[in-house]
């Protein structure tokens, strides 16, 4: 039997958790750090994610399988380079491959090279030619900070005014610090969004589930970006043309290009595309599991994780046969009081052991910790609820009704998760 370790603490760590802990081949299931919710199906250490010598000190220890990194900071800052030195098995893209993530400049070049649909671009390191260029080019435009910024470093300006607070915000204010160094100013695409992931291994893209995310903070799309509200699966507007052509103009390209230039990629992929006309236009890549995107799909997933994650490590995807439940999921995030911005914690959070209760319903804890003894809020996203159903308006209603038996002191969530997947009808796996 295998022991895994988990690389992480937040809602998309807790699903990875939860679904290799249904393994056959796995015996124990250690997280670092972990959460609340976590550490009632795996063991939680003391061990943050950028401390990579306790990490593969821990490993070697406790004669670790196989790591799982969630979260791209420490992808950005090359964990798997360390690990690989040092002979331990881990899943996921090295530090070059993880520039597609880390660097927007290097994704969007990336994509020049080899001809995958996206917007057109300029970069800058003056913030003064910045300016010029969007008073130039007319509304609405996109502004992005180059490094990585926690989903929150991309501005959809409709005005001029706003472009260039924007600019100022990531340049001058430095509120994303050296991730605003340089900027993306791009063409804003009209289109309707989805998160579409796959796994690499090297040779094979095999995609997954597609899903849907929900960015802005409040209802109708309104409000500034957050790393994610809420997120559905299967996404209707990715049918399955429309997933043949991604596979055909962004993926497989992809797969081509990594090889091209050398670099090794074992993980997963993902492309948020805007679909335009019948076209997906890949707005950026993360270079693993998106989160809130992760607790949907992988509640869908019907094979065994590990299974996976070693035939991604192993370069064996093609003799595997990957399936999903038909029945979608809907995942509603449940936020901190002032979320995106500052907010609170240590709030204490009630009803968790009814939802435990239920069937096909999950909580997954994002931003959760222990005092006292019981469960407080310790993040801007606190859980995700997760629901599966027949179809996805009942998936939705159940997500809700379990909602209503959490409270803590200032949850906000938005009320209208998976309400595009209603506009039309089904056409996807």
């Amino acid at each position: 039997m295998m022991k895994v370790l988990v690389i992480g603490g937040g809602g998309r760590e807790h699903a990875i958790v939860w679904k290799l802990s249904q393994s056959r081949h796995v015996d124990r299931i250690y997280c670092a750090p972990g959460n609340a919710g976590i550490s009632e199906i795996a063991e939680c250490i003391d061990a943050g994610s950028d401390n990579f010598d306790a990490l593969i000190d821990f490993v070697k220890y406790e004669w670790i399988d196989l790591t799982i990194v969630g979260p791209e900071e420490p992808l950005s800052r090359g964990i798997v380079d360390a690990f690989e030195k040092e002979g331990r098995r881990i899943l996921g893209p090295n530090r070059e491959a993880a520039r597609l993530e880390s660097s927007k400049i290097f994704a969007k070049d990336f994509m020049r090279r080899y001809g995958i649909p996206t917007a057109e671009y300029s970069v800058f390191t003056s913030s003064l030619l910045a300016e010029d260029h969007v008073r130039m080019k007319g509304m609405p435009i996109v502004i992005k900070a180059n490094g990585l910024a926690a989903g929150k470093g991309v501005f959809v300006a409709n005005t001029a005014d706003e472009a260039i607070s924007a600019l100022r915000l990531i340049m001058k204010e430095k509120a994303f610090g050296d991730a605003g160094d340089r900027v993306v100013v791009e063409d804003y695409i009209e289109g309707e969004e989805a998160s579409f992931m796959a796994f690499f291994d090297g040779q094979t893209v095999v995609p997954m589930a597609s899903s849907q995310d929900h960015k802005r903070i409040f209802n109708g799309d309104k409000g500034p970006n957050t790393g994610g509200m809420g997120a559905y699966s299967p996404a209707p507007v990715v049918t399955k043309n429309m997933e043949a052509l991604i596979m055909e103009k962004v993926m497989w390209p992809v797969m081509r290009g990594l090889k091209a230039e050398g670099m090794k990629y074992r993980g997963v992929l993902y492309a948020g595309v805007m679909i335009k006309n019948g076209i997906p236009y890949v707005l950026e890549f993360n270079c693993r599991l998106g989160d809130p995107e992760t607790q949907p799909v992988l509640a869908r997933l019907d094979t065994d994780l590990f299974d996976i994650a070693s035939a991604m490590i192993d370069g064996k995807l093609s003799a595997l046969d990957i399936r999903w439940k038909p029945e979608p999921a809907v995942c509603v995030v449940l936020a901190s009081k002032g979320y995106p911005g500052k907010y609170e914690t240590g709030k204490t959070i009630r009803g968790l052991d009814e939802l435990k209760k239920e069937n096909d319903v999950f909580a997954f804890h994002a931003g959760t910790a222990f005092q006292d003894g019981a469960v407080v809020t310790s993040g801007g996203r606190v859980l995700g609820v997760t629901a599966l159903g027949a179809d996805i308006r009942g998936a939705k209603e159940r997500a809700y009704r379990a909602i209503e038996k959490i409270q803590f002191e200032g949850m906000h969530y938005r009320k209208d998760i998976a309400d595009k997947a209603l506009w039309r009808p089904a056409d996807v796996k």
